[in-house]
């Protein structure tokens, strides 16, 4: 009897690996717990074949999305927006400037952006030029002027 064997996890086990890794357990660990499960496939060279074919494509979606971030990012860095709210004589805004209203004045300008990937550390609550940040993906994030003026 071999003293391990390879499978490949098809889900993330605890202390074991991630989904998708080809691993070496105890064949009772495999027989008794891992495949019954459902947790994992005996690493046959079609079942390590399709696990590499899978994750090649995850790849290649994960960099086509990282260049169209980029590439709202580098539209996004030239854009300005404005929007206008009620203050008093001291600039201090009646209410704030927040996430959502920062996500309607792009959708206005013709850029969709998601509302979580705007980062506000809190509410804008003065009259004036801010800079926001906007994280596109993991590392692709935009930086964009919003002046608040005084109705």
């Amino acid at each position: 009897m071999p003293a391990n064997i390879q499978v490949v996890l098809q889900h993330d086990v605890e202390k074991v690996g991630k989904s998708g890794e080809l691993v070496r357990v105890r064949p009772g660990f495999a027989r008794n717990f891992l495949i019954p499960r459902q947790l994992a496939v005996p690493a046959t060279s079609d079942a390590v074949s399709r696990i590499e074919h899978a994750k090649a494509v995850a790849i290649a979606r994960a960099e086509k999305a990282k260049k169209e971030a980029r590439d709202v990012a580098t539209a996004l860095s030239n854009v300005s927006i404005t929007i206008a709210q009620k203050a008093g004589e001291d600039g201090r805004l009646f209410g704030s400037v927040t996430v959502k209203d920062i996500e309607a004045a792009l959708a206005a300008r013709g850029t969709k952006v998601d509302r979580r990937a705007v980062h506000l550390t809190e509410p804008i609550r003065t009259v004036g030029t801010h800079e926001v940040v906007i994280k596109l993906a993991s590392d692709v994030t935009a930086t964009v002027k919003v002046d608040v003026v005084a109705k």
